[in-house]
């Protein structure tokens, strides 16, 4: 333990414990800008500043570790008029079209400048990179002339998902972050998962806004509307509204969705479960039959784009089987239309994701329209839809719950924890257990595969015969997994693991790229223990237990890859350049 004063005030941490964290501990709030806990600390802003007691000599909070002894002034008069210098600088080359922007009342600069009460003309002249917007991608926008080059988005992008698609152009005040060479994103190795939009703390990297599109639809008498949401939208969009962290608010999403306009309300847990049924078969098979293992997940979007660029030779390793967004589409746009005697083409398909990259995979290939016409045909982030909610004028806090419709919309607890790291691999054992065995599995609660950290390896006994399984999340995480199977293929030894989980955001869904801002570890942990009570607190607990999923085979599919399976819920993969979107 290391003792120090701050503010005259006596306190005991640990060795190695940050002024910040410190002096948190004491109740006191250090401003930052750059900081956030879920990334290294990176002191680029200056703003977190503190000086040593008796002297003028300033220290950055947010990086220097505490030492025995120390005496801090976290506030004085100096203190604060260097702070608010460090400000007006960052103003002085920032644009002030607060009301246009999409982070507008949401931005970590604008709420330290109310702090500090900047409310006059900037003393310094206003200097402005002139760059031009980004837009190259379907859904995140790039803003550099907002960009206050904290450095949070290229932490993000290189450190947590090894992505390294954007990087600093440039030195001093023609400091540019962005894609090398001055590129665009669409020309860059961004696999859109998003990291870089929900760390940014101001309006640089944002993500488009369709809402009028939404509504204009949803007036057209002339379309039937049906709408989707993923499993680890429950567990957090109640946050955009003042419940806590984790609060599960699923029935008043189903609510909000009809007030909204929606017609037909299901869920995407419900072809969560198929994936199971589809992803679960396909396994069984390549166990049986010397198919390509390890076999890895492909419900993740991210991960499936950053296969696709940098493991060619593994291309085939990915499970046919799409994510639950796409079998959803396409069963929506089939055999829902078809219960409804309706046409493809006059459903209006939208899906609520966490995710970023759900819009790309929506329009991915040519699979994603196996319906005949676009099976998904609007994505909204979850951040989207809060603000859908409030444009709508919903008090959601206070609405009442209901149900999903019917026939693709209850779901199981197997389909609801797909939103966590470990999820689809645990609901994954609860159905190839009885798969091979011909028996459920005893307990239910798979907890090997559940927490953060960042590989979890753990193997299943089918009564004899032992499945070696892996769960990777956080895209910076895959290659050392990737470069123990590679090892193990060119030497001639036995693969290390059969089967594989890849999220490309940490923690899994729950801390996608479109999930409400400030997410930490702590934030992770509340909103997965939420989908956890949610598996725990349902009736049925395994996908082929979902009676739901047993009649869309008995009425539709027939079984789990069969012919027509495939070519409603499955998909296939290419090759793609590192630096093109092409």
């Amino acid at each position: 333990m290391v003792s120090l004063t701050i503010n005259d005030k006596e306190v005991q941490v640990e060795k190695g414990t940050t002024i910040l964290d410190a002096a948190k501990k004491l109740h006191i709030n250090i401003p930052t800008l750059c900081y956030t806990p879920d990334l290294p600390p990176w002191s680029s802003c200056g703003i977190c500043i503190v000086r040593v007691a008796g002297t003028s000599k300033m220290l950055r909070a947010c990086c220097t570790e505490v030492a025995n002894g120390m005496k801090l002034i976290t506030h004085d008069a100096e203190i604060l008029k260097a702070r608010r210098t460090i400000l007006e600088l960052i103003l002085s080359n920032h644009p002030s079209d607060c009301l246009q922007c999409e982070r507008n009342t949401n931005c970590e600069l604008q709420d330290i400048a109310a702090e500090f009460g900047l409310r006059e003309k900037p003393r310094f002249t206003q200097i402005l990179k002139n760059q031009p917007i980004d837009n190259s991608y379907e859904v995140i926008v790039f803003d550099r002339d907002k960009c206050i080059n904290c450095g949070r988005c290229v932490e993000a992008c290189q450190i947590m998902q090894n992505v390294h698609a954007i990087e600093y152009t440039g030195r001093g005040d023609r400091t540019v972050i962005g894609p090398v060479a001055g590129a665009n994103l669409s020309e860059s190795p961004c696999v859109r998962c998003g990291q870089c939009a929900a760390h940014c703390p101001v309006g640089a990297i944002t993500t488009q806004n369709p809402l009028t599109d939404v509504f204009e639809k949803l007036s057209d008498p002339n379309i039937i509307s049906a709408v989707q949401i993923a499993p680890s939208v429950r567990v957090a969009l109640g946050e955009e509204f003042g419940l806590p962290i984790g609060s599960i608010s699923t029935g008043k999403i189903y609510t909000a969705l009809r007030i909204i306009g929606f017609k037909y309300v299901f869920d995407t847990n419900f072809s969560a479960d198929l994936t199971i049924m589809e992803e679960g078969t396909e396994l069984v098979d390549r166990l049986t039959n010397d198919g390509p293992l390890p076999m890895f997940t492909s419900c993740c979007p991210g991960w499936v784009d950053y296969c696709e660029k940098n493991y060619h030779d593994y291309l085939p390793h990915l499970s046919s089987a799409k994510s639950p967004q796409q079998m959803q589409g396409a069963i929506t746009k089939t055999y829902f239309a078809k219960s409804i005697k309706t046409k493809p083409q006059d459903i209006y398909s939208v899906s609520i994701m966490p995710c970023t990259a759900k819009a790309y995979e929506a329009r991915r290939d040519d699979s994603m329209y196996a319906s005949g016409v676009s099976d998904v045909d609007k994505v909204l982030t979850t951040r989207e839809f809060a603000s859908l909610i409030r444009l709508a004028g919903i008090d959601f806090a206070k609405l009442e719950e209901s149900e999903a419709d019917s026939p693709i919309g209850p779901y199981s607890g197997a389909g609801t924890i797909f939103g966590a790291t470990g999820g689809v691999m645990e609901a994954a054992v609860r159905t190839a257990y009885k798969l091979v065995v011909g028996e459920e599995l005893g307990d239910l609660d798979y907890t090997a595969v559940r927490g953060l950290e960042n590989v979890k390896v753990t193997e299943v006994n089918l009564k004899g015969k032992i499945i070696r399984l892996c769960v990777i999340h956080q895209l910076s995480s895959v290659e050392p997994v990737m470069a123990e199977i590679r090892k193990a293929r060119d030497e001639g030894k036995e693969i290390p693991y059969h089967f594989v989980e890849v999220m490309a955001c940490r923690g899994g869904c729950v801390a996608g790229g479109g999930q409400p801002y400030g997410v930490t570890d702590e934030v992770r942990k509340l909103r997965a223990q939420a989908l956890y009570q949610d598996d725990t607190a349902s009736e049925i607990r395994t996908s082929h237990q979902n009676p739901l999923i047993q009649k869309i085979y008995t009425d539709f599919l027939e079984k789990p890859n069969s012919h027509k399976a495939h070519e409603l819920l499955h998909t296939k993969y290419t090759k793609r350049d590192l630096y093109s979107m092409q």
